[in-house]
């Protein structure tokens, strides 16, 4: 994915490797709701110096969703993105986000959100899959100036989960 406002991929390049987390009870998805953008994501985050994947991803369930007892089952599939970065030292950004499928126990415990995800509003919430989906969809088609980077990224994601992961839960 490149996103719409990059003028090329040419350039100094910071990468990035990220960790997202499919967390599903039926038709209910677990998500990280973000006032600030108004929109549905899925939980996760960069890794830490040479934290390996599964650590990485449990460390960012734990902090952004409360969630315990974190088994990684199998991994998904991945997004490669190219988009505008803020530090002036880099032209762009080339982030790889990994989307693993993952069980946590029931019951939520406290968050542990970093500073910048506080200021943004941002909680976890158990919704529908397609609530999410079309929220996310009304947001893009609105072109809000608030729509934050991520936003085609998730929902994509989020699309290819609803055609492919549901039909295997309600086998």
């Amino acid at each position: 994915m490149v996103h719409p406002e990059l003028k090329s991929k040419q350039g100094r390049v910071f990468r990035r490797h990220a960790a997202r987390g499919i967390v599903m009870w039926g038709e209910q998805i677990l998500l990280l709701f973000t006032e600030r953008y108004n929109d549905f994501s899925f939980p996760g985050g960069g890794l830490d110096g040479d934290e390996d994947i599964a650590t990485g991803l449990k460390r960012e369930l734990e902090e952004e969703t409360g969630a315990r007892e974190i088994q990684v089952l199998q991994h998904y599939g991945y997004i490669e993105e190219y988009r505008p970065y803020w530090k002036p030292q880099y032209d762009l950004m080339h982030m790889t986000s990994h989307f693993y499928q993952c069980e946590v126990a029931p019951q939520l415990e406290p968050v542990r959100m970093e500073s910048h995800e506080i200021a943004n509003g941002m909680r976890p919430v158990w919704i529908n899959l397609h609530e999410a989906i079309s929220h996310n969809e009304a947001v893009m088609q609105r072109q809000d100036s608030s729509m934050g980077q991520s936003i085609q990224r998730e929902t994509f994601m989020l699309k290819k989960v609803a055609a492919e992961l549901l039909v295997q839960i309600s086998r």
